[in-house]
């Protein structure tokens, strides 16, 4: 064990309300790619932006077409050593929250609670009428797609369907927030995990806890937006999947 894990171990041996945000790199050992890594999604694939799916037929067709080209990968995935290790922070009664940028839904899959977990960007597991706000499992949508090629609309209302996960221009749920808010509040340690930190204002997440003094740790393999900030108490150059399960096998044996 490195001497900065060993720290890492001594802070969440130590903490009591440990809120995690965790980002993409949480789960690239589930062959889900990040986005924006030197093979991510976004280096090959423009992102359609929630104005554009409204407006346009042609573009609610391209998102379509991106996400059931990702399904695969998706419906194929299970979680990594790093959720299960957040798992067991929420079984030693540890964990305040599980704050994650991730649509993937491997955090509830592992076993974390919905208690305790809030998924900012939404889920791809799900869709959701734009007009009713009606919801349901995505793969009868995507089947929809595949055999016709056009965009599904809701059998409730008629309206736009979409994945049920935050596309970019559209506001995130105010509910989860005001959930992370509670978090940031009341947590005495807080870990950022396989994150550039650089989408706002989920980014901005850890900075709220860390302005008021709470200890801030980012592991992350690649530089990130915060690694400059005087607030943060420390900072792991690795691999998510193999550090943080660690850090906690070692803080909770003790």
């Amino acid at each position: 064990m490195t001497p900065e894990v060993a720290r890492l171990a001594n802070l969440i041996a130590s903490a009591q309300r440990i809120m995690l945000v965790t980002g993409a790199g949480v789960s690239t050992h589930a062959g889900i790619p990040d986005y924006r890594g030197p093979n991510g999604v976004w280096r090959t694939q423009r992102p359609v932006e929630y104005g554009d799916f409204v407006r346009s037929h042609d573009k609610r067709v391209e998102y379509w077409s991106q996400k059931l080209a990702a399904a695969s990968a998706l419906a194929d995935a299970e979680p990594t050593a790093a959720h299960a290790a957040a798992v067991r922070l929420e079984g030693a009664g540890k964990l305040e929250a599980v704050v994650t940028q991730n649509v993937d839904g491997l955090h509830s899959a592992a076993g974390t609670s919905g208690a305790k977990l809030i998924e900012v960007h939404g889920t791809a597991r799900e869709a959701m009428c734009l007009d009713c706000g009606a919801r349901g499992a995505i793969e009868p949508f995507l089947d929809a797609f595949a055999s016709s090629g056009e965009p599904p609309v809701c059998e409730v209302c008629g309206g736009h369907v979409k994945p049920a996960t935050i596309s970019f221009g559209q506001s995130l749920d105010p509910v989860s927030i005001a959930r992370a808010a509670q978090a940031t509040d009341r947590c005495d340690l807080v870990i950022a995990l396989g994150s550039t930190l650089s989408v706002y204002p989920a980014a901005a997440i850890p900075l709220d806890a860390a302005q008021r003094g709470v200890p801030y740790v980012i592991v992350n393999l690649g530089a990130t937006d915060h690694d400059h900030l005087p607030t943060v108490s420390l900072r792991i150059e690795g691999d998510v999947g193999h550090v943080f399960p660690e850090a906690v096998d070692d803080a909770l044996g003790r």
